[in-house]
């Protein structure tokens, strides 16, 4: 039974602990909501048409985000419900009191007013009927409001998702790198070389804000290969010249960091066609954004490597025992030259996505990225002597610190504080990693 409860916390412990956390800020943001866009709409549009008759609506409309929306759905449904709206509004208080007059001065009587839960909340509609004694006596008409955790709301949960992205993404390379017993420092610095590069080569070679999919696509793999040389190189310093992987890693770290200000020249470069955010921001399967469907694939891919294939168990292999490996005919220099290689590349993948995010490439980006990357690695119990890790832990890892900075954000706590707290969690991973070996 010891035995047992000991490889299901190896192997389960880390979604366990993913699991509790997303119970833990369920519970302490749950609040009250309001249905927004064509839900909140809906529902104001089926109490607006039980009031029978042909009521007579203003509807009326913040400018916060989801707020057109609402307005959009509910202009559609309201007349299928046998109501007319005789004026809509969206802004601040003082449009939508310009819009009462207006309705004032041509002798329209007014049945109901119907808004978001935002704009019901305006003090011009507390005292409507002192103030509009003209309009008669409209009924306010908002979205009921429910109790939901603002954790697991849908947008909540796209945003962790679509944040982790990045970093998850550059954590495949990572894991590769550690299982061999090996360490890359340069991921931060290369994640900001590729987005300047990708920026760069839209906007000089590829017509800038009139780039066409094509440019876009060729100057996204001219970042991407770039950073793979650069990957490449590590690996030859580390398997031809011996140099520790962390001295090789950490000055590639300032070369690439060097070469993006360079390429740069010390501004940011946003003179980038509207198309470049489809594969940061734009979304598809269902609403599902394209960064995310992207990781998902690469890590299905790198699942099968790793689990399936000869490279991955090469990797743990040299990871385990590097002598051994090589008596047994393991191609070292190989092994370690592809995932250092593989780990550039990936970084220029996040790099390009980023730039997509953003719609603009900086050498700043990327500071202190290749930490989170680690800590996403070291979190999902790949262990840092090498011989040891999965992809689908890496995952669980980068998805828990996402849950941690994101329920942390929730909360209102400090960004100095959420560093304490994230050192903390890599501090406590790295233990319980040195326990388990020594088990």
């Amino acid at each position: 039974m010891k035995i047992f409860l000991q490889k299901a916390a190896a192997h389960y412990g880390m979604i366990g602990v993913l699991l509790l956390l997303c119970v833990f800020f369920s519970a302490v943001t749950y609040s009250d909501q309001s249905p927004a866009g064509a839900a909140g709409a809906a529902q104001v549009a089926a109490e607006v048409g039980g009031m029978g008759g042909a009521p007579q609506v203003l509807l009326v409309s913040s400018a916060q985000p989801g707020d057109a929306a609402f307005a959009a759905a509910l202009a559609r449904e309201l007349p299928g419900r046998g109501a007319r709206v005789v004026a809509a509004v969206s802004g601040e208080p003082q449009a939508a009191r310009e819009a009462l007059r207006q309705l004032v001065a041509d002798g329209v009587r007014l049945d109901a007013i119907a808004c978001t839960q935002t704009a019901g909340a305006w003090l011009l509609f507390a005292d409507l009927a002192a103030d509009f004694p003209e309009l008669g006596r409209p009924r306010l008409v908002t979205p009921r409001s429910y109790r939901w955790p603002n954790f697991l709301k849908t947008e909540n949960l796209l945003n962790i998702a679509n944040q982790i992205a990045v970093i998850a993404i550059m954590a495949i390379g990572m894991t590769l790198v550690i299982v061999t017993g090996g360490i890359d420092l340069s991921v931060g610095s290369l994640l900001a070389l590729a987005a300047v590069l990708v920026a760069r080569l839209i906007r000089d070679y590829a017509g800038g804000v009139a780039a066409t999919a094509w440019g876009m696509g060729l100057a996204g793999m001219a970042a991407v290969a770039a950073c793979g040389v650069a990957g490449a190189f590590s690996g030859v310093m580390v398997t031809r010249f011996r140099i520790p992987p962390f001295i090789v890693t950490l000055a590639m770290m300032l070369v690439a960091s060097g070469m993006a200000f360079i390429l740069a020249e010390g501004q940011s470069i946003y003179q980038l066609p509207d198309g470049f955010i489809w594969l940061g921001r734009g979304a598809s399967f269902g609403g599902v954004p394209n960064a995310v469907v992207l990781m998902v694939v690469l890590y299905g891919l790198a699942h099968v490597g790793m689990s399936r294939m000869s490279a991955g168990r090469y990797l743990y292999a040299v990871g385990g025992n590097r002598e051994a490996a090589r008596l047994a005919g393991v191609p070292l220099t190989g092994v370690l030259l592809g995932a250092y290689t593989v780990s550039g590349l990936l970084a220029g993948v996040g790099g390009v996505i980023m730039a997509s995010q953003l719609k603009s490439g900086s050498a700043t980006y990327g500071n202190m990225y290749e930490l989170y990357v680690i800590a996403a690695v070291v979190v999902g119990g790949t262990s840092l002597s090498g011989g040891e890790g999965k992809m689908s832990g890496t995952l669980i890892g980068a998805f828990t610190i996402a849950v941690i900075q994101n329920g942390m954000n929730l909360t209102n706590v400090e960004s100095y504080t959420q560093k304490v707290v994230l050192g903390l969690v890599i501090l406590g991973a790295v233990m319980l990693d040195k326990m388990r070996q020594a088990r």
